[in-house]
């Protein structure tokens, strides 16, 4: 744990660089297409960046990368949202936009701090920033560490935004395997949050991922002095022991405080947990799908809590697994449904379009629309871009919109497309790892009531009822 002064960072204000002209799209499929999965009948775009969406959707703007967060690595991550700004993670660091005019965002600020993946949430004036990457400290001047070093680090990272223009770093936290995301869960007042980290491992011969590693880590954080954040607890979270022996810990923990649940996606387990204590969570069941599952990477609660949607990052995001040849069923969605505190699953979904095989493209971030009394998601895909779904039918999920560009080029091996798509006040916000921010707009009479809804605060791995 520590601090830094101003200096010890380098942030950028106000960058210049100006919102790009929405292209026009390609020709587009149904705004309906078939639920069966990537096959022969439907294809993304083949051409390079070419950009293809359903009659129901519209890229209203691209915000490119600029600046120092706009180098060959410097890739764009996950996404939290508060008032009129949008926080960005990157690889090198963070932005702020300024989305008061979600048709013409713009950066406010850029904050440089190198740690993969920079994962953000947002509560209140601190904004806390996932580093799973060894560092040789716990500084922003900190380069790669040796990982057999007693000084080398990994873990949280806080920093107050109160002034958007210029973030003040304000300590670390360091947390076992670091911390390859997290997600925030209020205490029982406003003195207090938690903040649940997720992390990969063990590392043999490490300093900061010793074996095992069949637990998560709760950081409590006095919301009035969060320098004095520390981690308080430890939990093992696998009563029948971890799914992957490789690879144990968790990737991915959405609480619905609310409901005093989370869902946790653990590589080789999904694991519910009761919350009515934060400092002290309850296993209610784990479960596995060895047949189809490879990484369990994130949940997603329905709005009554009823259902969860588990989702599977065959080949760690990196490898094209939407291409026709790849089964349905994995690199998928699965759709649980949840009743007495125990999960069952129904069924299966992959966005319908087959990608080829230079496009990294599975399963990944997404969020709930704010829509009472439906089931729908908007997701990324990487490079097959961004879906929005409807599983209000657990046996029957479709999709009802979509927005891709083609490749990125350079061949098999490149890393691109929608990291996290999120649907936020009337818009939805995608953070394409190459591209920079892309604003969607979908306009369909099972969405548009989404568009009356207003959230002073999102994140999404802490969701909220509607």
């Amino acid at each position: 744990m520590g601090g830094m002064g101003a200096a010890a960072l380098l942030l950028v204000a106000a960058c210049s660089q100006q919102p790009s002209e929405a292209p026009r799209p390609a020709a587009a499929g149904s705004s309906a297409p078939s639920t069966s999965g990537p096959g022969d009948a439907l294809k993304g775009p083949e051409k390079v960046d070419e950009v293809a969406t359903s009659p129901n959707v519209k890229l209203v703007v691209n915000v490119p990368p600029s600046g120092l967060l706009n180098g060959p690595e410097a890739w764009g991550t996950d996404l939290a949202f508060q008032g009129n700004y949008a926080f960005v993670g990157n690889y090198e660091g963070f932005t702020i936009y300024d989305i008061s005019q979600p048709t013409k965002p713009s950066v406010v600020s850029q904050v440089v701090c190198p740690g993969g993946q920079n994962d953000v949430s947002i509560s209140g004036d601190l904004l806390f920033v996932s580093v799973d990457d060894r560092r040789s400290d716990e500084t922003c001047e900190a380069d790669r560490g040796d990982p057999t070093s007693p000084k080398a680090w990994e873990g949280v990272r806080i920093f107050d935004v109160s002034d958007k223009t210029r973030p003040k770093y304000i300590t670390s936290i360091a947390t076992s395997c670091g911390s390859h995301t997290h997600s925030l869960v209020p205490g029982k007042s406003a003195d207090t949050l938690y903040v649940y980290v997720s992390s990969p491992g063990p590392e043999p011969g490490t300093t900061t991922c010793k074996p095992p590693h069949t637990d998560i880590s709760i950081i409590e954080v006095p919301t009035k002095d969060p320098a004095k954040a520390k981690v308080i607890a430890q939990p093992d979270i696998f009563p029948q022991g971890a799914g992957d022996q490789q690879v144990a810990g968790c990737h991915d923990i959405t609480a619905y405080p609310e409901k005093k649940l989370a869902a946790a996606a653990c590589f080789g387990d999904g694991v519910l947990l009761d919350i009515a204590d934060p400092a002290k969570p309850k296993v209610l069941q784990q479960i596995r799908d060895t047949e189809n599952f490879a990484v369990w990477h994130s949940a997603t609660f329905n709005n009554d809590a009823t259902k969860v949607v588990f989702t599977d990052e065959l080949g760690g995001g990196a490898t094209a697994t939407c291409t026709a040849e790849t089964p349905n069923t994995k690199g998928a969605n699965a759709i649980y449904d949840l009743k007495d505190g125990k999960l069952t699953k129904r069924t299966y979904f992959k966005m319908p379009r087959a990608q080829t095989g230079d496009e990294n493209c599975v399963a990944h971030n997404g969020s709930l629309l704010p829509i009472p009394g439906k089931d729908i998601m908007v997701q990324a895909w990487y490079q097959g871009g961004v879906s929005i779904w409807d599983f209000t039918d657990s046996d029957n999920p479709k999709e009802i919109g979509y927005f891709e560009r083609g490749p990125i080029g350079g061949g098999e091996g490149m890393l691109g497309g929608s990291w996290s798509a999120y649907y936020y006040n009337g818009y939805i916000y995608s953070s394409d790892i190459t591209k920079g921010l892309d604003v969607l707009d979908i306009s369909d009479p099972l969405t548009d009531p989404a568009k009356k809804a207003r959230i002073d605060e999102f994140n999404v791995q802490t969701q909220v009822g509607y």
